[in-house]
């Protein structure tokens, strides 16, 4: 292993890392709901409160050197709670409606990726080691989670497809894009980016599911019970499974 590889701060995109992906969005879910909700605080608060965990995530990942599977995650659980709250108070206390909240969000995740490929020539997620690349790649998951959100609210509410629907929909485009891995020749930081973009609507429905009341199509569990349970399948999946595998060259691995 050289150098360059050692640096290397982010996990090999297998199958394993798309599994901890999805669990890690259902928990910003389940997690988002239950300090907005359950907690009462709201989603100003609980925005504030989240945005605070995810600088302290950032600042130790940041500070590492190399991959650290728990710090990365960490990061990704932060930015996916502070994301829902955030898509939820532009939604539901702002009054911008899913629509616009999403094609709002939609524009600031194009933004960061154009930003990103000026400023540095490349959007490829397969190698993160110098603190610039660092931040925008923290920065677009940000917005990619936040837009999730939204995205998933809009597909599950405003259109009617309730969670269940909302999960197929998702999780039929998630497929279509496997598909387009293996029986194309789009660009794989491209059909990544996508990927990324819709496990956050998908883990937004999965959550809606576990915790929202049987009425609208929920299963009613409890949303910090839910959430521990998630936490622990993700601490799960980073210690038995390749997660800890930084990856090894220029290209985004299967």
């Amino acid at each position: 292993m050289n150098d360059n590889t050692a640096m290397n701060k982010v996990p090999a995109v297998t199958l394993a890392f798309w599994v901890a992906k999805i669990a890690a969005t259902t928990l910003g879910e389940t997690g988002g709901d239950a300090v907005s909700m359950s907690l009462n605080l709201g989603y100003l608060v609980a925005t504030a409160i989240f945005a605070a965990v995810f600088v302290v995530a950032l600042a130790l990942q940041v500070a590492e050197t190399r991959y650290h599977p728990f710090n990365y995650w960490f990061v990704i659980v932060a930015t996916t709670t502070v994301g829902t709250t955030v898509s939820d108070y532009l939604d539901r206390t702002a009054e911008l409606g899913y629509p616009l909240s999403s094609l709002i969000l939609f524009g600031t995740v194009m933004l960061c990726l154009a930003t990103w490929r000026v400023s540095t020539g490349s959007i490829s997620v397969a190698h993160i080691s110098d603190r610039k690349t660092e931040i925008f790649y923290w920065t677009t998951i940000l917005a990619s989670n936040t837009l999730g959100t939204a995205l998933g609210d809009f597909v599950a509410d405003s259109k009617g497809f309730g969670f269940a629907g909302g999960a197929l929909v998702f999780g039929g485009l998630i497929a279509v894009i496997g598909v387009a891995y293996f029986a194309t020749k789009i660009p794989r930081t491209i059909l990544f980016w996508a990927a990324f973009i819709l496990t956050r609507p998908l883990g937004a429905t999965l959550g809606d599911i576990l915790t929202k009341p049987f009425a609208e199509g929920g299963l009613h569990l409890d949303r910090i019970q839910s959430s521990l349970a998630l936490a622990v399948f993700m601490v799960v999946c980073i210690m038995l499974t390749s997660l800890r595998k930084p990856a090894r060259d220029g290209t985004v691995v299967h």
